[in-house]
């Protein structure tokens, strides 16, 4: 899953929040210099990251993708999956879509001091160009599949796989809504088991 899931997945906890949020930032045992619930979170955000990459669903989804993007299927179905939430978002949360990600970045902007390097240098762009919000559109996915293709100096080709997002867009939902059903219950419980 992408970075929207990631947040609402950790429920009404910010520690956990910002934990699962920046957790790819963070290696092996790093995680115990943070505060416990911070740890809670990573060690969430890793366990979310092994049940979605097992689950059969999810498989489905990235096979149709792994002809055109081999092993960028998986990143490039959790950027596709987030879309999901983000359009059907008053299907999982009351509070709206645009006032969530509003106060997602002001906890960020409040915990800067103990985010990793790499998420504080990441934080401005994704504040500036709102991309958690633009997540709900099409052309929003696609700017994020064409930033996540720079990263790859062009190699991964992900720009292109919006053209599959419309091609097959009741097939990728239909997946997203079964799989985050199993997520959502899943998420829960792991939470109370840490």
């Amino acid at each position: 899953m992408n970075f929207l899931a990631h947040i609402y997945l950790s429920g009404d906890d910010e520690e956990i929040m910002l934990g699962n949020f920046f957790a790819d930032s963070v290696k092996g045992k790093k995680y115990m210099n943070y505060p416990v619930k911070i740890q809670k979170g990573i060690l969430l955000h890793r366990a979310i990251d092994s049940y979605t990459d097992a689950h059969p669903t999810v498989r489905l989804s990235t096979k149709r993708l792994h002809e055109n993007y081999s092993h960028y299927s998986g990143v490039i179905v959790d950027i596709l999956y987030d879309h999901f939430l983000a359009k059907n978002w008053d299907q999982y949360h009351n509070q709206p879509l645009a006032d969530y990600v509003d106060d997602f970045y002001e906890l960020l902007r409040n915990n800067y001091e103990i985010l990793p390097t790499r998420t504080k240098r990441l934080m401005p762009y994704m504040i500036a160009d709102n991309w958690l919000l633009s997540y709900a559109s099409v052309k929003g996915i696609g700017a994020i599949l064409a930033q996540m293709n720079v990263r790859t100096k062009n190699k991964s080709k992900m720009n292109f796989a919006v053209v599959e997002l419309e091609e097959y867009y009741d097939e990728f939902e239909a997946e997203f809504t079964l799989f985050f059903a199993d997520l959502k219950a899943y998420s829960e419980n792991k939470l109370e088991q840490l």
